[in-house]
């Protein structure tokens, strides 16, 4: 997750995630889907495929993009917004506990 507040009006933040094929990219992206439907909440907007090779999932304050690999390589969200902090969501890195 990256802060982008301040960087852009278009969100707070960006969830970025990677999946390794286009069934992956969609199990992600329906499992974002679910998680925060269970929370109450819907995305104001959705778009693009699985076989595109990218789902963005508007959520107002947070945008979530699933890639798959080649496309996130490809758009480099992670330069784009260089210099802005990154939230680390996930488990820790090994060696970094």
């Amino acid at each position: 997750m990256i802060d982008v507040r301040g960087m852009t009006i278009i969100a707070d933040y960006l969830v970025l995630a990677s999946g390794t094929s286009d069934r992956h990219v969609r199990a992600i992206a329906d499992g974002v889907l679910y998680d925060i439907k269970e929370m109450g909440a819907l995305p104001f907007h959705r778009d693009g495929t699985p076989d595109a090779g990218w789902i963005v999932l508007d959520y107002a304050d947070t945008i979530v993009h699933v890639f798959h690999a080649r496309e996130r390589e490809y758009y480099d969200l992670e330069r784009m917004y260089r210099g802005a902090p990154v939230i680390r969501t996930g488990p820790p890195e090994e060696g970094n506990e």
